[in-house]
């Protein structure tokens, strides 16, 4: 069983549902995508019923390859968090 969920399907599924063409769905969700990484860029995202995107900075560290068991540090970077809202979590649960 495949649990991959790719962009494509999200695509076919607004193209579905509502009798887009999927060039039109594919266009709705990069803009979409794109507006959200915007705006996650310049501060925390708050989508109501859904949840908040919060952009974090991760500090450099020590990490180790558990294969060979060797030190090498990582490097600092951005990384997006995510919290769902209650109401998602109550429906989850």
């Amino acid at each position: 069983m495949n649990n991959t969920f790719k962009k494509i399907d999200i695509i076919k599924n607004i193209s579905k549902k509502h009798g887009l063409p999927l060039s039109f769905s594919k266009k709705l969700v990069n803009d979409l995508l794109d507006i959200l990484i915007q705006n996650i860029i310049n501060n925390k995202v708050i989508l109501k019923n859904i949840g908040t995107f919060k952009l974090i900075k991760k500090k450099e560290r020590m990490g180790r390859n558990p294969k060979t068991k060797e030190n090498f540090m990582i490097t600092p970077r951005k990384s997006v968090s995510f919290i769902s809202s209650r109401k998602i979590n109550d429906i989850l649960n």
